[in-house]
């Protein structure tokens, strides 16, 4: 081989190895679908707003997918199999074929995270408990109870410093506001439920009101947790303050902006993403 054909050999060969790395390096490492509403309360409108725009640059850091749909009607097996994690950032499917869809998707293996108004349900509300499987075995929280009033910050506490999401996270620090929800059913007493986060006494009182039941003065308040039969975390943050009083629906706090908390968020998504289907 002449000393020109064996540089062109090299060069060539050179080229094709740094393609190849480049290839390996650009694949993701899973993929996520973010499914929301973002129709239903200013608040929870502003979250979402938030999120599609904080997700993908998390995505690009990590080097995973990140893809956001508001059609429900994807919730479908043949969609799903795109991805490795599914993101409720507001609500629920509420089709009996899509409720379905999901509930087979989780039973194989699928992974998700749900934020705040993705547990919501109250029989006498738009959004009634008519889901036993969601809210009751996989939730296991039952339906939503009462709520802290206005979006204040908490201190919150670390359940489980041993989970993959919460081992970066200090034994206590503050969260960003939120609308506090308390549930129905003693999250702590169900042997599935692996609280990970929950209100540290400190906080209280917590919600300024004006009523007084959206006050909360003491009480045990679970605001992160994992239910230990599926791949699965559920965070009670995703509603920020607005401007209702005065009528000019100005954001008055956003939730993705605390570094702090954000870490439970990424950590549970990467953990969610590599122990994935």
């Amino acid at each position: 081989m002449s000393l020109l054909r064996r540089r062109f050999f090299w060069v060539h060969l050179l080229v094709l190895s740094s393609c190849g790395i480049k290839a390996q390096q650009s694949a993701p490492k899973f993929r996520v679908i973010a499914f929301f509403t973002g129709k239903n309360d200013k608040a929870h409108v502003s979250f979402v707003g938030e999120a599609v725009r904080w997700f993908p640059e998390v995505a690009k850091e990590n080097n995973f997918a990140f893809d956001t749909t508001s059609n429900w009607s994807n919730m479908n097996a043949s969609y799903l199999a795109r991805y490795q994690v599914v993101v409720f950032l507001d609500t629920r499917p509420e089709k009996p074929e899509q409720r379905e869809a999901f509930q087979k998707y989780m039973d194989n293996g699928g992974a998700w995270m749900g934020f705040h108004f993705a547990a919501f349900a109250l029989t006498s509300s738009m959004y009634p408990q008519d889901w036993h499987w969601y809210h009751d075995t996989f939730l296991g929280s039952g339906q939503y109870k009462s709520n802290t009033w206005r979006p204040t910050s908490a201190i919150l506490r670390v359940e489980n410093r041993r989970h993959p999401a919460t081992k970066q996270l200090p034994v206590t620090f503050q969260s960003s506001p939120n609308e506090w929800y308390c549930w129905e059913k003693d999250l702590k007493a169900n042997k599935d439920i692996d609280v990970l986060l929950s209100i540290d006494p400190a906080s209280f009182p917590l919600g300024t009101g004006p009523k007084v039941h959206e006050i909360w003065r003491s009480g045990y308040y679970p605001v992160v947790w994992t239910n230990k039969n599926y791949k699965m975390i559920y965070l009670n943050m995703g509603h920020n303050d607005i401007d209702y009083e005065n009528k000019t629906n100005k954001e008055l706090s956003f939730t993705l902006v605390n570094k702090v908390q954000n870490t439970i968020i990424t950590e549970g998504l990467l953990w969610l993403g590599n122990t994935g289907k």
